[in-house]
């Protein structure tokens, strides 16, 4: 039974918009997606605010920012939805208990630190034959594979790292920043690295993904400034065993240095300021938005979230 009155007058229109709204950051967007008016939006959302007493969606100058309880209500509100079209469609849900199952997962060095052994573990301790297959990231992310089936997912950095695809859906998963590391004895006195005493020094640069650049450099070419790196790594952890006994600076992202970076053998500064930040990504493909399988995994992907490695 429902909690409030005001629950009852809610409809299946209305949690549509609120999904859409959620994942598009945009009324415009919603409308054109749903084939509905702008006005049939808003009208869902004020029915939805007031049914679940919360603003829901912030109007911003880059979209509609949810609030804390419009991203908690997310993942139940998807899986109605969910529910509802197994429902119509009649088809048995996945069950990795019954069956063996491997997924194909392209993603970047910083997924599998921080995220693929949680994923692991929460499999290993229900006991089910799942098994993943991981394959490295590119420059950019490999749409076809994803839209033909042979990649599963594909988790990539934002915000507009990556070239954007219509028939993708996205879902942020874990907000990072970044930290300049060193070795413990060549270590600046300063807490925070200023541009010119940033680019003085000289940088190893890891490519956890392949790619000739990253963050760091866009970021330093729109200074109309450049880094002196003395050599690229394949590995966070190669990175870090580059930089000791020197005193090189290593770029990383914040919950990458508390997972590698033992304290015993580096220090960290914060970068300069300005420097932005970052987010991991989850992609997959509109084909398979309601695939039992695939909406299984989104959702062991989401739980492995909750408590990334040391972070």
């Amino acid at each position: 039974m429902l909690n409030s009155n005001v629950l009852r007058k809610l409809d299946m229109q209305d949690l549509m918009v609120f999904v859409a709204v959620y994942e598009q950051n945009s009324v415009t967007g919603v409308s054109e997606a749903l084939c509905v008016s702008q006005s049939t939006v808003s009208y869902c959302l004020k029915k939805l605010r007031s049914g679940f007493t919360d603003e829901l969606f912030i109007n911003t100058r880059s979209g509609m920012r949810p609030t804390f309880k419009a991203s908690t209500m997310y993942p139940h509100v998807l899986k109605i939805l969910e529910s509802i079209n197994l429902c119509h469609a009649g088809a048995p849900a996945f069950n990795p208990a019954l069956h063996p199952a491997t997924f194909n997962i392209c993603a970047p060095e910083y997924f599998e630190q921080l995220i693929l052994p949680n994923l692991l573990k929460n499999f290993a301790f229900a006991d089910l034959a799942v098994m993943i297959n991981m394959h490295k990231l590119e420059t950019d992310i490999p749409a076809e594979a994803l839209r033909d089936g042979s990649l599963d997912l594909v988790m990539g950095f934002g915000p507009n790292f990556h070239r954007n695809h219509g028939d993708f859906n996205t879902r942020t998963l874990l907000e990072d920043d970044l930290v300049c590391v060193f070795d413990k004895c060549a270590t600046p006195a300063e807490p925070r690295l200023s541009l010119q005493a940033f680019v003085e020094r000289r940088h190893v640069f890891p490519t956890p993904w392949t790619s000739t650049t990253n963050m760091v450099d866009g970021w330093l070419s729109q200074q109309a400034r450049q880094r002196h790196i003395v050599a690229r790594a394949n590995s966070y952890s190669a990175a870090l065993k580059m930089i000791t006994g020197t005193d090189f600076v290593l770029t990383l992202p914040r919950r990458i240095q508390r997972l590698l970076a033992d304290e015993a053998a580096f220090n960290h500064r914060e970068a300069p300021e300005g420097l932005p930040g970052f987010t991991l990504d989850m992609h997959w493909s509109q084909k398979v938005d309601q695939d039992s399988a695939n909406t299984w995994l989104r959702e062991q992907v989401l739980m492995a979230c909750t408590n990334p490695q040391r972070v």
